[in-house]
C-alpha cells in the first residue's frame, strides 16, 4: 500500500493554519460515519446550493481532504457541511463530502442531520414528530423525526423524484464480459445488479472482491452509458454500483444490498439514496406496489425501510417519491486544528 499525500495548499484552495479551527459532531447511521461540520468552514457565496457545491470543490477542496483523509479521517469517512440554504422552505442546507469529492444526495447523512437538527435546536422539537426540511444538492428533502421526551429518535425522509433511467442495459467489462445491469436515480445515479451475476455473494468475506468489482463496473458503465438528469447537468453522473441479493420481488424478509461509491468507498449502511433507487426500480418492474414497505439490509446488518408513497414524474421519466426510514447515533464531538510543522496533517490516504 502507498500513502497518497495531498497538500492543503495549491492553486485552487488554501488554509490559514493560524486561524483554522473546525468543530464537528460525529455520528453514524447503520455503521456509516457522518462528520457534521458545525463551524469553522468558510462562508460560501454561491447563489444556489449547486453553485456552493462548485465553489467548495474549486476553492476549498483542501478542507475536504483535511477532514476526510487520514489522520483525521480515513478512506471510508463521510462528511456533511452546513451552509446557508437558498430554498425558501429549507430549515438547513448541506454539502456532502467523501474521499473522492462531493455527492448530490446522501440518505444516511440526512437521517443523522434530521436527528441532530432536533436535538440541537435548529428546529423546535414537537412530539411525537417534528418535520425538518433539508436542502441537498439534488433538491429539498423532507424528513420527519420521531421525538419522545424531548429527544429525537428514528427519522424518515422523502427525497426528490426517483426513477429507472435504463433497464437491462448491457455494459462491456474487462473481467466479466458483457454485464446486464439497471441504472436508477434516487438523488444520485447508481448501476444496480445482483452480486451473483459476477459469481459473488453479499457476505462480509466478499466485501474486498465486491469493492474491486464495484469500482470497475462503475467506471465501465459511466463510460458507456450517457446519463442526463432533467433538472440540472451537474446531477448527471454515475455515483456508484449497488450489488443486490437478487430478492427484488416483495416479501417480508429484508433484501440485502451493498453499495460501492466514490471509487472504492463501501457504504456500511443500506444506502438511503440507493434504497430510493432500488425501490424506484422495483416499482418500475411491478415488483412492489404503492404503499408497500420493504426492508433493506446492509453488510453490517443495519436495516432501512423503503416505501413508494406517491407516483410522479421527473422530466420524461415516470417517477416515484420514496420514503426511507432509519436511525442514527452519536459517537462524539471534535475540534480540528492544523499545526504548521506537521508533515502529515494536511491529509493522506493509505491504500
Amino acid at each position: 500500500m502507498a500513502a497518497q499525500s495531498v497538500p492543503v495548499t495549491g492553486a485552487a484552495s488554501s488554509i490559514d493554519i493560524d486561524t483554522m479551527e473546525i468543530h464537528t459532531v460525529e455520528m453514524h447511521t447503520g455503521g456509516e460515519p457522518v462528520r457534521i461540520v458545525t463551524s469553522g468552514y468558510p462562508a460560501l457565496a454561491g447563489a444556489t446550493l449547486l453553485d456552493k457545491r462548485r465553489e467548495a470543490r474549486e476553492r476549498h477542496d483542501a478542507l475536504r481532504r483535511l477532514l476526510m483523509f487520514e489522520p483525521r479521517g480515513h478512506a471510508e469517512m463521510y462528511g456533511a457541511v452546513l451552509v446557508e440554504p437558498d430554498h425558501p422552505e429549507a430549515d438547513l442546507a448541506v454539502l456532502f463530502l467523501h474521499n473522492e469529492g462531493y455527492s448530490t444526495m446522501c440518505g444516511h447523512a440526512v437521517i443523522a442531520l434530521g436527528r441532530w437538527a432536533v436535538d440541537n435546536g435548529r428546529v423546535v422539537a414537537r412530539e411525537p414528530e417534528t418535520p425538518v426540511a433539508i436542502q441537498c444538492p439534488c433538491g429539498l428533502v423532507r424528513t420527519v423525526v420521531e421525538v419522545r421526551d424531548g429527544r429525537a429518535g428514528a427519522v424518515r425522509f422523502r427525497s426528490v423524484p426517483a426513477f429507472a433511467f435504463a433497464r437491462q442495459a448491457m455494459v462491456e467489462t474487462r473481467d466479466w464480459g458483457p454485464l446486464e445491469l439497471d441504472i436508477a436515480y434516487g438523488g444520485a445515479f447508481y448501476a444496480v445488479l445482483p452480486a451473483a451475476s459476477i459469481g459473488l455473494d453479499l457476505s462480509p468475506a466478499s466485501v474486498r472482491a465486491l469493492t474491486d468489482a464495484g469500482e470497475a463496473i462503475t467506471a465501465a458503465a459511466a463510460e458507456q452509458i450517457a446519463l442526463q438528469h432533467p433538472d440540472d447537468p451537474d446531477l448527471g453522473f454515475l455515483y456508484g454500483t449497488i450489488f443486490t441479493d437478487g430478492a427484488d420481488r416483495f416479501e417480508e424478509a429484508p433484501t440485502r444490498n451493498l453499495c460501492v461509491f466514490a471509487g472504492r468507498q463501501v457504504d456500511r449502511s443500506p444506502t438511503g439514496s440507493g434504497v430510493t433507487a432500488r425501490v424506484a426500480l422495483q416499482w418500475a418492474r411491478g415488483e412492489i406496489a404503492l404503499g408497500q414497505a420493504r426492508r433493506f439490509e446492509s453488510v453490517t446488518g443495519a436495516v432501512f425501510t423503503g416505501v413508494v408513497v406517491e407516483e410522479t414524474a421527473a422530466g420524461r421519466h415516470r417517477a416515484v417519491v420514496v420514503e426511507v426510514s432509519g436511525k442514527a447515533h452519536y459517537t462524539g464531538e471534535a475540534r480540528f486544528t492544523l499545526e504548521p510543522d506537521d508533515p502529515l496533517g494536511e491529509g493522506f490516504l493509505l491504500r
